[in-house]
């Protein structure tokens, strides 16, 4: 059954008129009908079965038959501090992040970002990612959407953390000493994770200093200098495999 995210849908309504994206892509590109049944998502973990009870070119009004049961979300919560990463680049990481699971994602510019977002671009690019985002909760049956923060500076986003009960690690390709299998090898999952990757040049000296006065362990990945997307997935990949829901059965 296709599944749709509307923000606007709440538990006390028997009906709901979509406009906008969804109901253009309902219309135009699905080219769904009326008696037809779908799944709307309402971004806060909650989803209802519905069917189509009119269709026109701006608008879509459904019947709402009622909730479904909640998705676990994953066990461990994970919030990806992404530094900003060229344009093709970055959409992947966020569309893939949601995928996996991830809670938040919180984006900052560090010195060597090379990716400038313009003075009153923001609010586009914040739309963008987020219309993203709701493409990957659909895509993964995902009925909340991930909190997403417009970019900060990396100092500020060190001082935003968390102080206590949780595991903070960034990635940076010089660490020597402690490796992900270290950081795994403890008696129980944290409740909290907050993972950090630095943009396509890495983070200077002196900002992997000020992330290791904020909390932050320094990991490493391996040998292999690998690309700053490739670098988020893998890591969120292994931490939901190893603490999350990725090594769980179907229906777990």
């Amino acid at each position: 059954m296709k599944r749709f995210l509307v923000e606007a849908i709440k538990p006390s309504m028997d009906r709901l008129t979509i406009t906008g994206r969804e109901a253009r892509y309902i219309n135009n590109v699905l080219r769904m009908k009326k008696g037809q049944e779908l799944i709307i998502m309402d971004g806060k973990g909650q989803s209802f079965a519905c069917a189509i009870e009119k269709v026109s070119y701006q608008e879509v009004t459904v019947r709402i038959k009622g909730p479904l049961p909640s998705q676990l979300s994953s066990p461990t919560k994970i919030t990806l501090c992404q530094a900003l990463i060229k344009a093709q680049a970055m959409d992947y990481v966020i569309q893939k992040a949601t995928e996996l699971g991830v809670g938040a994602i919180r984006l900052f510019s560090s010195g060597r970002t090379v990716i400038k977002i313009e003075p009153g671009r923001t609010a586009a690019k914040m739309s963008r990612w987020k219309e993203i985002m709701k493409s990957a909760c659909r895509q993964c049956n995902r009925a909340d959407l991930p909190n997403l923060e417009p970019p900060v500076p990396f100092e500020e986003m060190l001082e935003s953390t968390p102080k206590n009960n949780i595991l903070k690690i960034l990635l940076w390709e010089n660490e020597e000493n402690l490796g992900l299998k270290e950081i795994f090898n403890r008696p129980s999952p944290p409740p909290h994770i907050w993972a950090a990757v630095g943009p396509e040049g890495g983070f200077s000296p002196d900002e992997i200093d000020a992330a290791r006065k904020s909390g932050f362990q320094t990991v490493s990945l391996g040998n292999r200098i690998i690309r700053a997307d490739t670098a988020a997935l893998s890591l969120l990949s292994i931490i939901q495999h190893e603490w999350g829901d990725l090594n769980l059965g179907h229906g777990q």
